[in-house]
């Protein structure tokens, strides 16, 4: 971790609120995460490390990070002016892990879960943080192999960066239900759309769908509770499907399973980036905005977990189930003003199927979760394996 890991509790809190006024609004980055695969059983493999030492010297090594588990990898953008520096730098960043990938014999894959590989068999990486939650949390931690994609939009002022994230709240069963890309792990189908979420959501404490807070005073209240209790010792223990985030001043949106397809995960960054822009407009200037208990946002979050974009979604204003497609072009339509004034609205779409209906289509004629996942994996040629 950075520099902020080894701040006190109260340096922590002052260091997120001093970026948070300071900052300039809306650069944007993003974090996908991938699982290293054996390239000819696609299991996961326990090579992390490896890899990191082959980016050393290379353009990779600032933005490719360790992520819980030894058989796992997460690439950052860095920092973006605006959105088509964002997309440049996801081609960028995926060319070269799968480059580098491929010189050390390994396959890849970005999606929620791995079919069938067991938890058992994976390592959680020697870093001081990932101990301090293996201590903290012990099944729940290893259990939690799976692969996700959040997204970072600067936000100026600390009170204003609370209230964003309230504001993205009613949403999260939206974005997950467009990126919705597990339905399948420990060798079973799931009848679930992503897997993931019910696998860390559900597990995780301090997970899923935040409460509301008024402005920072009340958020750092409750923050400093957690410490002076020894609920948590680290503010990345806060594992919410959205935050205010104290190492860079960001909202972080946490909520969406990996992406198989670049331009997918393109287009969902798209969105979370304009969602982020237009909820802070609106704020600006007095637009109402819906902010639902927890456990009505909840009820949304289900649906989203077990059907995707095949399903529903309720409608809070109207009290009425709609289908969860007509739900994401309408927040497209909602966000697109302010999605054309930074740039993030040519990549705004709804697919005709996204990663899990694709995958559960092609089981429910015939294939298997091998073949689907060897469909959805990258692994160098054979030539290179063991070379």
């Amino acid at each position: 971790m950075g520099d902020e890991q080894r701040l006190s509790p109260d340096e922590q809190i002052a260091f997120a609120r001093e970026g948070f006024e300071s900052t300039a609004d809306f650069t944007v980055a993003v974090e996908e995460e991938f699982a290293l695969l054996d390239p000819e059983t696609l299991e996961l493999t326990n090579r992390f490390e490896e890899l990191q030492a082959a980016s050393v010297g290379t353009e990779l090594e600032a933005h490719l990070v360790g992520e819980l588990i030894a058989s796992e990898v997460e690439v950052k953008t860095g920092r973006c002016e605006h959105f088509g520096e964002a997309a440049e730098r996801m081609v960028e960043r995926r060319e070269q892990l799968h480059a580098l990938a491929a010189k050390l014999g390994l396959g890849l894959a970005s999606i929620g879960t791995h079919p069938w590989s067991r938890w058992q068999d994976q390592r959680i990486i020697d870093t001081p943080h990932y101990r301090e939650n293996d201590e903290l949390l012990r099944y729940v931690v290893w259990r939690n192999n799976s692969f996700g994609m959040h997204v970072h939009v600067a936000i100026r002022g600390a009170d204003r960066a609370v209230r964003v994230a309230n504001g993205f709240r009613p949403f999260l069963p939206e974005l997950l239900a467009l990126s919705a890309s597990s339905p399948f792990v420990e060798g079973v189908n799931t009848g679930l759309h992503s897997a993931r979420t019910q696998i860390f959501t559900r597990m995780f404490p301090r997970c899923g769908v935040p409460d509301a807070y008024a402005d920072w005073a009340e958020f750092e209240r409750y923050v400093r509770f957690l410490y002076d209790t020894g609920s948590i010792t680290a503010h990345t223990q806060l594992w919410w499907s959205v935050r205010p985030h104290f190492a860079f001043p960001t909202v972080e949106v946490r909520i969406c399973d990996a992406q198989p397809d670049l331009a997918e995960a393109q287009s969902l960054a798209a969105l979370m980036y304009a969602l982020g822009a237009r909820i802070a407009r609106a704020l600006d200037e007095g637009e109402p905005l819906l902010e639902p208990p927890p456990r009505l946002i909840e009820e949304n979050l289900w649906r989203a977990i077990r059907y995707g974009l095949s399903g529903g979604l309720i409608d809070f204003e109207r009290g009425v189930v709609v289908p969860a497609r007509a739900r994401l072009e309408a927040l497209i339509e909602w966000v697109l003003p302010v999605a054309e004034e930074i740039g993030a609205a040519p990549y705004l779409a709804v697919p005709a199927a996204n990663a899990a209906e694709r995958q559960r289509a092609c089981h429910d004629e015939g294939s298997t979760m091998e073949q689907i996942y060897a469909g959805l994996a990258s692994v160098p040629p054979r030539e290179l394996v063991g070379g």
